[in-house]
């Protein structure tokens, strides 16, 4: 039964990585695919398949259809004990003698396992001290049978490969490649207000992405997805996600203002969809002249920025030219939002590294340049700092040698001036608008810089005077880079890290994964957590992890608002004795808190119709440690972004002397006609009495219809042309291929039949057998010279 239910984690789980790529949301399939790799990879290091002398991959994990042969029993003795550090011979002759498949047992806490029964091994395994002792385990080459680690390690590999050619089959090369991800040009994301004063903001909405489109087709910087969501009020969506440039285009050109007058609309409730939708580290853009109808939502918003690590740029056309309120061209008055109503945009905009960019209608096409800028492949962060209130401030960046089209922005009300002074001394005032360093375009509260100098590195400094509020960030294109992820130690049987959900605890260690892109010749010096609106800065511990990963652990950070700042040494793309210092400036802000909030699905995989039940616990710490001296209640508020029917308590306590912890429960229920491939993203969030601090969880499911058809379709060969004549008389006539596809009487049917590499003509036709089997007739014509064929054949899942 547990090596049934091993397959069964791999087998569904394919399932649901293919039916994510129909739907195009390739980010939750790829999530789903590296939990089935992890899965599929173990089993060549923790069962004895190699040590059986197998020499290819297991194809039957892969292959619901196939039988699991040879297990060896529950009450079958496997292993004896290692003879001290040596495990070379611990699996029992005879389980190699009868070719019996066996795994080890591995536990944390418990040594109980079956009676001569293997285990996995390693420090961690409690289960490998009871006897038989030892493991066989092959992760590392130091493991108990590390021996064998280097064998193991390639039937994964190649067992990696058999599962990814059977999704790809299924997938087709494009929306395989974009499944993978391997793109580094973004996607395309707008969240638009459609009501009757938007008009002009749709128009330039459908211009600057036409624009884009147009220009970029075909070229490596073309964007590797669109998503569009509309909202008014009271409705939002439904969302539009395509890889399709042209369906895009349509959506978009179909957009219509309707409506008005001067309710506020859903705006993050569409913002909701789209954060859930875009790839991590996207950039999306919001249109709109209304305040949020939906502020409530400001925390999930903000939650859901900091787990995906996507920037938010806001257009904002509520600011008419003067103080009277000119109607458009279609009688409906343009709206204009009170302070209170632009600051929860501001906010959102800082939180995430993006901006709040306020015009009038007529000015829009001037702020989009910052569309076009973001369209680019390769975009990075180099500085961003707010503040707020607004004084006056000197600003320092390091330009390097990678980067192309550096640009600067700084978004704040007049009077607002500022100053930019190059690595070599030369300066720029704002009174000019096209000067030695920079072409310098205003709309609105929108400075945009463009420089003129790439070749130019070094450290450079831009010097602003305001009282008002105001934000600065540096942009350029680099291949050089990094990502990064909150983590903790994971305590298992690898001994690597987990991702961590939420914020990190205020006066606690915190550990990050970063990876370097786009060069092998960096050279890390230095991490810190800088507070971008004052001036708190933590150092972190940097540890490399080998190629470019490193661990960086930060101590004691204190309560506040930070960003993860890089700084290194690149070395020249032309010489590699020739290094300049590079900074990368993460954008999305890194909030502290004092509550802790776990929560863990059992399954992440929820069946159309049925619902699930998520425990989580809420604690409050003092120095990174849950307190257990004190009673609190904490506020719990649940959303999911597709509105699915949830419960949950709205409130929980603490009980002194309990070991700190309140929990409570989260049922989440998916509709009986949600689709198979469909992802719900599941906030909860805790608030403390004081409602002055918050921490969080983001939970991802997949919604996945069980799967009951495993057999394969069926081909029978009908009719093969052939051909008498001589080879060169055969090239020039037409071959004919015809054949029957079946699925069994009891089959869901034959889904798609598709020519994976040829360029004849396919005919297809159904027609039903006298006992009552669907039978698909495929005809298949081809010149003879062009004749190299493959077929694919899906059964409908």
């Amino acid at each position: 039964d547990l090596q049934q239910e091993g397959r069964d984690i791999i087998t569904e789980g394919a399932s649901v990585v293919k039916a994510h790529a129909k739907k195009e949301n390739y980010i939750r399939g790829r999530w789903s695919l590296g939990q089935i790799c992890h899965t599929l990879q173990d089993f060549y290091s923790h069962s004895n398949w190699v040590e059986l002398g197998n020499k290819a991959p297991y194809s039957a994990l892969i292959r619901p259809d196939q039988p699991l042969k040879n297990l060896a029993g529950q009450n079958t003795p496997t292993c004896r004990s290692c003879v001290g550090e040596n495990c070379t011979n611990n699996i029992l002759p005879d389980v190699l003698n009868q070719g019996l498949l066996t795994s080890g047992y591995f536990n944390l806490i418990s040594s109980s396992k079956p009676t001569g029964k293997c285990s996995h091994g390693g420090s961690a395994d409690r289960t490998s001290r009871r006897d038989p002792v030892g493991g066989i385990n092959k992760d590392t080459l130091d493991s108990s049978h590390g021996f064998r680690h280097n064998e193991a390690a390639n039937l994964a590999i190649r067992a990696t490969m058999e599962l990814l050619e059977d999704i790809r089959l299924v997938a087709g090369d494009t929306n395989f490649m974009r499944l993978m991800g391997l793109s580094q040009s973004p996607v395309l994301c707008f969240v638009i207000d459609t009501t009757g004063s938007m008009r002009n903001e749709i128009d330039e909405a459908k211009r600057v992405s036409f624009e884009i489109i147009d220009r970029k087709r075909g070229t490596g910087q073309e964007p590797s997805g669109y998503i569009l969501v509309p909202f008014n009020d009271p409705d939002f969506g439904p969302i539009v996600m395509t890889s399709n440039a042209d369906i895009f285009k349509g959506k978009i050109n179909s957009l219509t203002a309707d409506g008005g007058g001067d309710t506020p609309e859903m705006a993050l409730s569409g913002l909701q969809l789209a954060l859930t939708a875009a790839p991590p580290f996207s950039e999306i853009f919001l249109f709109t002249d209304a305040p949020a109808k939906d502020a409530h939502l400001k925390n999930t918003i903000i939650a859901l920025i900091e787990s995906t690590k996507s920037q938010v740029t806001f257009m904002l056309t509520g600011f008419a030219a003067g103080r009277r309120r000119r109607r458009t061209s279609q009688g409906v008055a343009p709206r204009v939002m009170g302070r209170s109503a632009v600051q929860l945009y501001q906010d959102l905009a800082e939180a995430s590294g993006g901006q709040a960019i306020q015009v009038t209608k007529s000015e829009l096409s001037l702020a989009t340049s910052v569309i076009v800028d973001s369209s680019a492949s390769a975009v990075v962060t180099v500085f961003q700092a707010a503040r707020n209130p607004g004084r006056p401030d000197h600003f320092t960046f390091t330009v390097d040698g990678s980067l192309n089209n550096v640009t600067a922005y700084i978004t704040g009300d007049s009077p607002l001036t500022f100053s930019l002074t190059s690595s070599t001394g030369v300066s720029q005032t704002s009174s000019q608008s096209s000067g030695p360093l920079a072409f310098v375009t205003t709309a609105g509260n929108l400075r945009r810089l463009s420089l003129n100098t790439d070749n130019e590195t070094g450290l450079w400094q831009l010097s602003v005077s305001s009282s008002n509020p105001y934000l600065v960030k540096v942009t350029g294109q680099s291949s050089v880079d990094f990502i990064y992820n909150l983590v903790e130690e994971h305590e298992g049987a690898h001994g690597d890290f987990s991702v961590k959900e939420g914020r990190p605890l205020s006066g606690g260690n915190t550990s990050f994964l970063i990876t370097v892109t786009g060069s092998e010749t960096v050279k890390v010096t230095e991490v810190t957590l800088f507070d971008s609106s004052g001036p708190t800065e933590v150092k972190g511990s940097l540890q490399s992890l080998g190629s470019s990963d490193f661990l960086v652990t930060f101590s004691g950070i204190p309560a506040g608002e930070f960003v993860l700042i890089l700084k290194g040494e690149a070395s020249s793309s032309t010489s590699r004795s020739t290094s300049s210092s590079f900074q990368r400036q993460a954008s999305t802000q890194i909030k502290t808190s004092s509550i802790s909030v776990t929560a863990e699905a059992n399954n992440t995989n929820i069946e159309p119709g049925t619902t699930i039940s998520i425990p989580f616990s809420v604690a409050a710490t003092t120095d990174g440690v849950i307190t257990d001296s004190a009673t609190e209640t904490f506020t719990v508020r649940v959303s999911n972004d597709r509105s699915y029917t949830s419960t949950s308590p709205s409130s929980v306590t603490t009980v002194a002397g309990s070991g700190g912890k309140a929990n409570g429960t989260v049922t989440l229920t998916a509709p009986s006609s949600a689709a198979s491939g469909t992802d719900v993203t599941l906030t909860i969030e805790a608030e403390n009495a004081a409602a002055i601090d918050i921490n969080y969880v983001v939970l991802r499911f997949s919604v996945t219809a069980k799967v009951t058809d495993v057999n394969r379709p069926v081909c029978q060969v009908v009719n093969t042309s052939t051909c008498a004549s001589t080879s060169l008389l055969c090239a020039s006539s037409q071959w004919e291929f015809i054949a029957n596809f079946t699925d069994g009487i009891n089959g869901t049917g034959i889904e798609s039949v598709t020519i994976h590499q040829g360029n004849g003509t396919l005919n297809m036709s159904t027609v039903v057998e006298a006992g009552g089997e669907n039978i698909t007739l495929v005809t298949y014509t081809v010149v003879m010279g062009q004749l190299r064929t493959k077929w694919l054949l899906e059964p409908a899942l």
